[in-house]
């Protein structure tokens, strides 16, 4: 299963708060060159440009879809198809956005000090990743895979790790003369219940098992999933279910 630009699109507004807030923290000034790892359909990459008006700014993901929808929504700017772990800069950079991208990657104990060394002096590097692996939607995602007629495929599937917030404030502490770090969580209310819950995890964390699985299985997984959602997540009275999201911030100035 691919990234859909659609499918993570239809929570545009909620999935762009989070790096309104990253961006606004970013006390770099003079910034000639910033660049978006792992842009997706531009939302980040809009609000980067919004504040660096100046700055030459460009993204890179490693989905053809997504890509497609942020030169639409950003024809002006440059975008690249790339891995981002691959990823080097051609020269020094002011800053280096990654929203909700990195935790995609393993190897955070090389990752972190390597995208830093690739900043000029005084450059930032601003990262927001989800911070929800125990988190409900989550932790039953693990068991649905684990537990149902898929399990041989899927029931092994494991995203990345993540580590503590101490953990990124020692690695960085070193390399750079500023660490923040935070962790903040949205409460964010879904309209569309808790189907719209399975569909916002259907274009992010449910990607790694749906991606295994054969068309029917897909739709099996989601239906058994969305059953466990309904218990864990209460609606409100209209329908509304209140999601809360963790995300952890990290600005390190070089």
């Amino acid at each position: 299963m691919s990234w859909s630009a659609k499918q993570y699109t239809m929570f545009e507004q909620q999935r762009t708060r989070p790096v309104r807030d990253l961006v606004a923290a970013i006390a770099t000034q003079h910034v000639r060159q910033a660049v978006d790892l792992g842009c997706g359909p531009g939302n980040s990459t809009e609000v980067l440009a919004q504040r660096f008006p100046g700055a030459q700014v460009s993204g890179l993901d490693s989905s053809a879809d997504m890509l497609g929808d942020a030169r639409k929504r950003l024809p002006a700017l440059t975008f690249e198809l790339a891995d981002i772990a691959d990823w080097t800069a051609p020269e020094p950079v002011d800053v280096i956005l990654a929203n909700a991208s990195l935790q995609w990657l393993p190897d955070h104990a090389t990752l972190y000090p390597r995208l830093v060394g690739q900043l000029a002096p005084g450059g930032t590097l601003a990262v927001q990743t989800p911070d929800n692996l125990e988190e409900p939607s989550h932790r039953l995602a693990r068991q649905v895979a684990a537990e149902g007629p898929w399990a041989s495929k899927i029931g092994s599937v494991k995203h990345p790790d993540r580590h503590a917030p101490s953990f990124y404030y020692q690695l960085l502490a070193s390399h750079c003369s500023s660490v923040d770090v935070w962790r903040t969580t949205y409460l964010h209310p879904l309209a569309g219940g808790h189907q719209a819950v399975v569909d916002w995890f259907t274009g992010s964390a449910l990607r790694p098992y749906l991606q295994r699985l054969e068309e029917g299985e897909q739709v099996a997984f989601l239906e058994a999933y969305l059953t466990q959602i309904k218990a864990a997540y209460p609606a409100l009275p209209d329908g509304t279910v209140l999601l809360p999201f963790p995300r952890l911030f990290i600005v390190a100035t070089r």
